[in-house]
C-alpha cells in the first residue's frame, strides 16, 4: 500500500513516518466538535508559532536540508507544514475543509509536520516515495493541466505513474486528495530532525485518536517506517 524506494533511503536515512490506514470514513461537513477543537489548536499553534522565524523550527530545517538535497529550493517550494503554518500566522486562522483534511491540518500545525490524507479509491495500487524519472504525470489541485515531475526531485506515485504528490510534501495532486466520496483513506505523517521519530510518532497516535473520536464507525490502523523499516501492508 505504501513504501519508500530504497534510493530514497539511502539518500535521506533521517526519514521517519507514521502511517495511519483508515477504512469506512464518512467525509462530509465537519462536525461542530472537530471544528471547535481545529481552532483551538490553531489558536495554541499561532501563540507558538508567531515571531518565531521558519529557520528557528527544527522541523520545518530538516525539510528545507532535505529539499535542498534534491535539487528543490525550499523557499520557493515550500513543505506542506511550512506552507500551513505561514498560512496560519500570516492570516490568523485555516478554514475548514471537511472532516479528514481538517484532522490532518490539525495535526500538522501542532507537530509542524507535513500530514498527507490520500484517497485509496482514487490510486492505483500502492503509492511508492522514489526519485521521478520524468515521465510521471501530476494533476495539480485547482488546475485542470497534466504536468509531469522533474528528472530526480522526490515523488510520491501509483503503478500507474500518477503522481499523488510533488517535491516530496509540497503539493498533493487532485486526483489522490479526499473528498465527500472518501471511504478509505491513508494518511501519512514524515520528519527528518533529530527528535524525528519520536514528534513522527506522537503525531501519529494523536492522528489515530482523532479518526476514532470523530471517525467512530472507521477501521484504523497505523504503523511507523524507517529505513529498518520501509513498507506499509493492511493486516486485514
Amino acid at each position: 500500500m505504501f513504501s519508500y524506494h530504497q534510493q530514497v533511503l539511502a539518500r535521506f536515512p533521517t526519514i521517519r513516518a507514521g502511517v495511519v490506514h483508515a477504512d469506512g470514513l464518512v467525509n462530509g461537513r465537519s462536525p461542530d466538535r472537530l471544528r471547535t477543537a481545529f481552532r483551538e489548536q490553531q489558536a495554541v499553534s499561532l501563540a507558538r508559532f508567531r515571531g518565531t522565524p521558519m529557520s528557528e523550527i527544527p522541523s520545518i530545517v530538516a525539510w528545507r536540508r532535505t529539499f535542498s538535497a534534491f535539487g528543490v529550493k525550499p523557499t520557493r517550494y515550500r513543505n506542506a507544514a511550512e506552507a500551513l503554518i505561514r498560512r496560519l500566522t500570516k492570516a490568523g486562522d485555516i478554514p475548514s475543509i471537511n472532516p479528514l483534511v481538517d484532522i490532518a491540518n490539525l495535526v500538522s500545525v501542532r507537530y509542524g509536520l507535513p500530514v498527507a490524507a490520500m484517497d485509496q479509491a482514487r490510486v492505483e495500487g500502492p503509492i511508492t516515495v522514489r526519485f521521478a524519472t520524468g515521465d510521471e504525470r501530476f494533476n495539480d489541485l485547482g488546475s485542470s493541466r497534466t504536468t509531469s515531475p522533474e528528472v530526480g526531485e522526490v515523488i510520491f506515485v501509483d503503478r500507474m505513474g500518477a503522481v499523488a504528490a510533488r517535491r516530496w510534501c509540497w503539493r498533493q495532486s487532485a486526483q489522490s486528495a479526499t473528498g465527500p466520496d472518501t471511504v478509505e483513506a491513508l494518511f501519512t505523517v514524515e520528519g527528518h530532525h533529530e527528535d524525528g521519530e519520536e514528534d513522527v510518532a506522537s503525531a501519529t497516535r494523536d492522528l489515530v485518536a482523532l479518526l476514532e473520536i470523530y471517525q467512530p464507525q472507521a477501521r484504523v490502523e497505523s504503523a511507523w517506517l524507517s529505513p529498518s523499516r520501509p513498507r506499509y501492508e493492511p493486516a486485514r
